[in-house]
């Protein structure tokens, strides 16, 4: 179990500097990682399974290379922590931003805040990929095809049958499968959701959990679409982004595939998916959702 005792051990160990820090852990502090305030300044980021260690080497790799080139601030790299006997995987420390999330805040507009989020991503996709990541286990394929969801996503529609419409579901999943991306791969952030988007003063001011980051179909990355954004801010959104029509399908199939396999149970989710996942399913089947796209 991860907790502050742990992680003052592991500071008080490993960075005996910092340990007079007070720590306070963040609550929602995420799924893939338990995050504490370290002071004022720094925050720990402690992986709760094996499956999701491998992300932090990464964010060390990749997050300084690409932040100055970002138009917003990214989470910086401090420190990478080593296992230890009380706790088997790396963890990391990085710079704390500040701001609200979206998914905490009501201080933002959604039409603003899709402008300034198409905004970051389009200069997201402008970068070098050279040596990148590609899709794979370590970012459960996030910027790769889709197929790899299809007997899952159909297995959901089934299980949701008496409580949807399986017919309309799986008509959306087909069409989102009939693509892939064509051109040479850009970079993805994987987990572009109301969790990881920090707004300050209206404005968008941070994306943090670059985890999930690869090289590939920038599609994932668009699901926001449906989990967050209503019909004028979607369409504010697509139109900033300039991506053909079989990418949306493509994004819309990410954001129905993560919906269905939450409100099937298939996966264990955090509250907030549990919550969210029946408004998104009722997007995406909106017609006027998806005629103004």
């Amino acid at each position: 179990m991860i907790t502050k005792e742990l992680v003052q051990k592991l500071v008080q160990q490993q960075i005996p500097q910092w340990q007079h820090l007070p720590i306070e852990q963040i609550i929602p502090g995420g799924w893939d990682n338990r995050t504490f305030r370290l002071g004022n300044k720094l925050v720990v980021r402690m992986p709760s399974a094996e499956k999701y260690a491998a992300q932090i080497k990464k964010e060390f790799k990749w997050l300084p290379i690409l932040a100055p080139l970002l138009p917003v601030a990214v989470p910086s790299p401090v420190f990478l922590g080593k296992p230890s006997e009380r706790y088997p995987f790396t963890w990391s420390v990085y710079s704390w931003l500040e701001g609200e999330t979206v998914a905490a805040s009501k201080n933002y507009n959604l039409c603003t805040l899709a402008e300034s989020l198409a905004h970051f991503l389009s200069k997201l996709q402008k970068i070098d990929t050279t040596h990148g990541p590609v899709p794979g286990e370590h970012n459960f394929y996030r910027g790769g095809s889709l197929d790899v969801y299809d007997e899952q996503t159909r297995h959901a529609i089934s299980l949701l049958k008496n409580n949807t419409d399986a017919i309309r579901a799986t008509e959306i999943w087909e069409q989102a499968i009939t693509s892939n991306w064509q051109k040479d791969p850009v970079w993805v952030h994987g987990d572009i959701a109301a969790g990881n988007v920090l707004v300050q003063n209206n404005k968008l001011s941070g994306v943090i959990d670059f985890g999930l980051l690869a090289i590939g179909d920038p599609a994932c990355d668009l699901a926001i679409a449906w989990t967050l954004f209503d019909t004028k801010s979607r369409q504010i959104f697509r139109e900033k982004l300039e991506l053909d029509d079989a990418t949306w399908d493509r994004a819309r199939g990410w954001a129905l595939w993560k919906a269905l396999i939450v409100a099937a149970k298939i996966n264990k989710s955090n509250p907030i998916e549990m919550k969210q996942c029946w408004h998104t399913i009722t997007q995406i089947f909106d017609n006027s959702a998806i005629e103004s796209l």
